[in-house]
């Protein structure tokens, strides 16, 4: 039997071996590896989100790839362009950079919408159509977007069918004064990231995201799932709710946290833990909301602290 939990600690601290400070935000990564989504990293510069794809990449010994979105990037600059070969008298597809397994779209607001398009297709069916040829990508494939949640100026939000094909939304945030001290240490010399060894095989993670999806959900966690997403549809700040992709999203990610613990079954609490990263980008706040500047987030709570947990006893 495939031990998810000792290939999802060696992936998280082989991580932490560049990564100062950031377990939690490291772990959650590795759940949308392991659930075989992608993640949503929207922060201020400098905090590290490169270094994170780098070093998950690494980590699982994967073909890593970095695009940097501009404005005047093409879809074609993404997926790859077929080209007419003077000797073969024939058309050679060229593969763009979105034909990796780890894809680190860097600032991905900064593309016209019609380039952001272009991962639509690769995030949902793991494959790219060409000139009327479809080409697969390989397995794993992970893309790993960033946005600066600060600079407006020269960007285009991201519109909700994209926003709904991340699975994870998170923030890496500011390190302490000691761990940026230790920062400082360990990049003296050299980046530790040059000397970041792969921790696992492609093989095992494979078995092991195969292996989440056998983890048990009880109907009544089920049941939790599709209310709290059903709730951020009827709450009165809320304009647009979460799909039931979002549901889904919650499904498979508690798979990987039980799996990741140790357990073989899903509890209220994994639930409870995943629900804000998971829902918060798929909810569009209502305009009165928005002027009291109230955030998906607070609303995700907020159906959290109401909403019953079941197997609980309820005071009369």
């Amino acid at each position: 039997m495939v031990d998810v939990q000792e290939i999802a600690n060696r992936i998280v601290d082989n991580v932490e071996r560049v990564m100062v400070g950031k377990r939690a935000a490291v772990q959650t990564t590795a759940l949308g590896l392991l659930c075989q989504g992608h993640i949503l990293i929207e922060d201020v510069p400098g905090v590290g989100k490169t270094v994170l794809a780098k070093s998950l990449a690494r980590s699982v010994g994967s073909k890593f790839q970095r695009i940097q979105f501009t404005p005047d990037m093409l879809p074609s600059d993404v997926t790859g362009i077929s080209i007419f070969n003077q000797k073969t008298r024939e058309f050679e597809f060229r593969p763009g950079p979105i034909h990796a397994q780890i894809v680190l779209v860097d600032e991905i607001n900064r593309a016209t919408p019609k380039t952001q398009s272009a991962l639509l297709e690769a995030m949902e069916e793991r494959q790219v159509t060409v000139d009327g040829q479809t080409h697969p990508l390989a397995s794993p494939f992970m893309v790993l977007a960033t946005q600066n949640p600060i600079e407006y100026e020269g960007t285009f939000p991201l519109p909700e069918a994209q926003l709904d094909r991340f699975l994870l939304r998170i923030q890496l945030g500011y390190a302490t004064k000691e761990q940026e001290i230790e920062v400082l240490d360990r990049q003296q010399h050299t980046h530790p990231l040059t000397q970041l060894e792969q921790a696992v095989t492609v093989e095992e993670l494979l078995a092991a995201q195969e292996a989440v999806k056998d983890i048990y959900i009880d109907n009544q966690v089920k049941e939790y799932i599709v209310e709290i997403v059903r709730q951020t549809r009827e709450h009165p700040d809320v304009y647009l709710g979460a799909s039931p992709r979002g549901a889904l999203a919650i499904y498979r990610l508690g798979q990987a946290r039980a799996a990741m613990f140790g357990r073989d079954y899903v509890l209220p609490d994994d639930v409870k833990a995943l629900a804000i990263p998971a829902l918060g980008h798929r909810i569009i706040v209502g305009p009165a909301a928005r002027i009291k500047d109230v955030e998906p987030g607070t609303i995700v709570q907020d159906i959290l602290d109401r909403l019953p947990v079941p197997g609980a006893q309820v005071k009369a």
